[in-house]
């Protein structure tokens, strides 16, 4: 069905197309990361996605929180290709999401999202996530101030559902 790897040599080239083609939904205009730059930033927390062996996307955790022994809180960012939305990505988030409290022991995981990116805020709903906070004017992108949304999942939410 679908793993989740690290980046090698191999995938690359099908991240960086991905990366290209949807970073204005991920990055502001402040962002000076090359993809080079965000997966050494975000490493051993960036994984290819696979269904079977086909590439299908790929995902990250940034900006965590607690210490070596025990982590709290991180952010997490996804991008799939689109032959991919839908039902496809919501398994693999409730996969993910499990694998993040119960293997990592994450307390908390973030998303920030664009207010307007509905698709993605319909994922994370479907994902448990709920909307805890709206960041007026938060950053700039595209040359504009811009709003952004918080959606949280608990782990003891995860583990209530189970």
């Amino acid at each position: 069905m679908f793993k989740f790897v690290q980046i090698n040599s191999e995938n690359i080239n099908l991240v960086n197309h991905l990366y290209e083609k949807f970073k204005k939904y991920i990055e502001d205009d402040y962002n000076e990361d090359t993809l080079a730059g965000l997966i050494h930033r975000t490493y051993p927390y960036f994984w290819v996605i696979l269904y079977n062996t086909s590439f299908a996307g790929f995902v990250y955790l940034e900006n965590i929180c607690g210490n070596a022994k025990k982590f709290h809180s991180a952010e997490i960012t996804t991008c799939f290709e689109p032959r991919f939305w839908g039902d496809f990505t919501k398994e693999c988030a409730r996969y993910f999401l499990t694998r993040c409290f119960k293997e990592f022991g994450f307390i908390k995981i973030k998303a920030l999202v664009y207010p307007e990116n509905s698709r993605v805020k319909t994922l994370l709903k479907s994902s448990g996530f709920k909307k805890e906070a709206l960041l007026k004017a938060e950053t700039i992108r595209s040359g504009r101030l811009q709003d952004i949304e918080i959606y949280t999942l608990y782990r003891n939410e995860v583990e209530n559902e189970n």
